[in-house]
């Protein structure tokens, strides 16, 4: 996915504008129209703001459609007609294009049973998630009502949103989308750091195979030399 600063995103002429953001907030390319028509942006959080406030500012059935466009997680027959760019990458980010057949049947159970109740596909950002707990979110929001359920989906389009122009979009501020996770192991019998010691950093699955996420050994401070978690 190519970049763009947010000088030159600022200056480009209608159709460029609309080209870069369109699908920022899947299949929404209205939402792009608006905003190109509100430039210049003076920063990465302004132009999200903005978005965010498009969205709010919409008729509900305007914003149900919205709702609406987004994909089912982890279902074959919709990842085998093709999901967009944006929503395979974060789906795969998450391990959704990997299950074990008793994660796909979960996930099947939940998914329907969250269409039935609400009339809409259940939308979470699953970047900031794990298999197990893109599970346990959906049984917890199963027991809500349907305008709570509506709140949180646009609630969760903007995480989606924000991620993705944090991709996108290069400025001189940031979206508070990063985090990192470091370690630090120490000796306790010497005092001082543990030097030499393999750290491996697992996701744990209930339903199916764990995940090694990333593979690191201690420096002679006891840390790693990058954080297992960084970025993203």
């Amino acid at each position: 996915m190519a970049q763009i600063s947010l000088v030159d995103l600022n200056a480009a002429d209608q159709a460029g504008f609309v080209a870069v953001l369109a699908n920022v907030v899947e299949y929404q390319p209205w939402i792009a129209e608006k905003l190109a028509r509100q430039r210049p942006f003076a920063g990465i959080n302004q132009l999200h703001s903005a978005l965010m406030a498009a969205i709010q500012a919409a008729e509900p059935d305007v914003q149900l459609a919205l709702i609406q466009a987004h994909p089912d997680l982890a279902n074959k027959t919709q990842r085998a007609a093709g999901l967009t760019a944006e929503s395979t990458d974060e789906q795969n980010s998450a391990g959704l294009d990997r299950l074990s057949e008793a994660e796909y049947v979960a996930f099947e159970r939940v998914n329907n049973a969250y269409r039935d109740k609400f009339g809409f596909p259940y939308i979470v950002c699953v970047r900031r998630h794990t298999r197990d707990s893109v599970l346990r979110d959906f049984e917890t929001r199963l027991r809500n009502i349907a305008k709570t359920e509506t709140r949180r989906a646009i609630e969760e389009i903007g995480r989606i949103s924000a991620l993705r122009l944090d991709q996108l979009v290069v400025a001189d501020d940031t979206l508070k989308v990063h985090g990192r996770l470091s370690t630090h192991v120490l000796d306790n019998h010497a005092g001082k750091p543990a030097a030499g010691i393999p750290v491996e950093l697992v996701e744990l699955a209930n339903l199916g195979e764990s995940r090694v996420i990333a593979r690191a050994v201690t420096n002679a401070d006891g840390r790693t030399d990058q954080p297992l978690i960084g970025g993203r």
